[in-house]
């Protein structure tokens, strides 16, 4: 519930829109700002000189509406930077965040920030951003478990995962907190602007507050003819702008003597950043994955012994390490694995002449002994997924791991299909796990097609939820198997729906997805549409 607004608060907040050629979108995000109530003293908005009509919309808007004032810039900037910075400055209230042309505001972001910031006597106001992919509407929320429930951090360096929400637009900070501490963003053309922003807010610890609301929707349009710089990944010179940030960020940290908070952008870098491209590096061509390879270990060699002591068999750490141990590209597909989310460590399972654990027997150096110490939920347990779409059967094999599957003892696996773009479907089959003559456990579950074909047209992803001897659980994708006939689209004859077409494919993270359409109707638009374009 958003508390109300007090007296006190009217015009408290000015909100920033930044835009260029986005005249489609833009009259939504300033009417979602305006629309936050009278602690919005105004809205500024600030076109980066486009050719579109947004600037000649947003002034039809500003006639109507005393609260809206525009500021052109004389000449494009190339980025975000020089027009947030343009418009904090024109800015007037206590208060200011950042609204992009392309987003919204939610119904009481404004006021439950700023009645969070008042409280707490804060400088910084965080709340959830929530990823909203269109057309599907499907939501993920962004850094959930940093938001899950209000708090108030007297200096970041005290919750060093805020490093993890590198997100300015989530936030209200207090205007003279930001002219105090000459915080700003970079000029002109600097992707990835946000990194180096949130790193200059936090080196001057101010204090902070955090709840757990709705405060920002982030709208992801992946088939949109110009992506957002954060999709538009394809180029290596993509890569290179966010190392180059994220090494920005860390030596402002770094100059501030904040060397914990500059470790955290580090251990951030390998567990979100480095594994996001590692995903996608089968999907780009020979000559970017050697320049992406050659540019990744300039990058990593530049860490030291300190951003090397966590776990060394975390998925991100071991990333690196194989990495660095590489001056050629090997193992990619077996890296995609480890970079999935869920973390999968696939076979082979290698050992030293000593026994000790290894990546492989090329990379005996790449050791992975504290692997067999780790609790059964922070373990990389590899499954196979295999579906017979003739039989309507999805067997499953899970690998042996140093030992550490078979100590576990595992008992079941709950198989669960969940709706790519509606939570809410899901349907779950607990089948046992039994022991295999070559070590490993395997299970079949049988595929309920008429189900998910009546439930919903789109895409099912495959979520596995292993039990152990003890009860411990741990939740996992599924590695999909791609050998012959195994991820062909096929038409599947159904009493109720006459055919249902069954379209298995391989994520970007390697798991295993089904996408579903029943009757003739709805096979055709996915032949014609989905099945055309890229799958997510």
């Amino acid at each position: 519930m958003h508390p109300a607004p007090s007296p006190a608060d009217a015009g408290a907040v000015s909100v920033v829109v930044i835009g260029h050629d986005d005249a489609a979108h833009v009259a939504d995000a300033v009417r979602s700002a305006l629309g936050q109530g009278p602690a919005v003293r105004e809205v500024v908005a600030v076109d980066d000189r486009s050719t579109d009509g947004s600037a000649e919309l947003l002034e039809r808007l500003a006639a109507a509406e005393p609260r809206l004032r525009v500021v052109r810039l004389p000449v494009n900037s190339g980025g975000c930077g020089t027009p947030r910075n343009t418009g904090m400055d024109a800015t007037a209230a206590p208060y200011v965040m950042f609204l992009d042309s392309d987003d919204v505001l939610p119904p009481g972001a404004v006021d439950v920030l700023l009645a969070a910031a008042r409280t707490a006597d804060a400088q910084v106001t965080g709340g959830l951003c929530v990823r909203r992919e269109l057309p599907s509407g499907r939501e993920v929320p962004w850094e959930p478990a940093l938001y899950a429930s209000p708090a108030v951090v007297a200096r970041p360096a005290d919750r060093p995962r805020l490093v993890r929400d590198t997100l300015s637009v989530n936030k209200l900070y207090a205007t003279d907190f930001l002219r105090a501490h000459g915080i700003r963003f970079p000029e002109g053309r600097f992707p990835y602007e946000d990194m180096v922003f949130t790193a200059r807010v936090w080196a001057a610890a101010p204090r902070v507050a955090l709840v757990p609301d709705r405060v920002y929707v982030w709208h992801v349009r992946r088939a949109a003819p110009r992506l957002s710089i954060s999709l538009d990944r394809a180029g290596v010179d993509n890569w290179r702008a966010r190392t180059h940030a994220c090494r920005t960020a860390h030596a402002i940290l770094l100059d501030a003597g904040e060397k914990g908070l500059a470790r955290a952008v580090r251990a951030k870098f390998l567990d979100h950043d480095l594994r996001m491209y590692v995903r996608e590096l089968p999907l780009r061509d020979e000559a970017y994955r050697r320049a992406w390879w050659a540019h990744t270990r300039e990058h990593l060699a530049e860490y030291d012994a300190a951003d090397r002591s966590g776990d060394p068999a975390a998925p991100g750490m071991l990333l690196a390490r194989v990495l660095l141990a590489s001056p050629e590209q090997r193992d990619l597909p077996r890296l995609r694995e480890l970079a999935a989310r869920p973390a999968r460590l696939c076979p082979p399972y290698a050992r030293t002449p000593d026994g000790t654990p290894c990546w492989s027997a090329e990379l005996p150096e790449v050791t992975l002994e504290t692997l067999p110490e780790r609790p059964v939920p922070l373990l990389p347990l590899a499954v196979d997924a295999e579906l017979r779409t003739r039989t309507r059967l999805l067997r499953l094999r899970l690998h042996e791991l140093y030992g550490t599957v078979g100590r576990a003892g595992p008992v079941d696996a709950e198989v669960e299909w969940r709706h790519r773009d509606r939570a809410d479907l899901t349907l779950r089959r607990t089948v046992p796990l039994r022991p295999a003559a070559d070590g490993a456990w395997t299970a079949a579950a049988p595929v309920p097609l008429e189900r998910l074909a009546s439930l919903g047209t789109g895409a099912w992803d495959l979520r596995l939820s292993l039990r152990f001897r003890d009860g411990a659980t741990r939740t996992v994708s599924a590695h999909a198997l791609t050998g012959p006939g195994l991820l062909r689209p096929r038409a599947v004859p159904s009493p109720r729906h006459g055919l249902i077409l069954v379209r298995p494919y391989a994520t970007h993270g390697g798991a295993l997805a089904l996408r579903v359409a029943a009757g003739a109707k709805g096979a055709g638009r996915i032949l014609t549409g989905r099945l055309r374009r890229p799958l997510p």
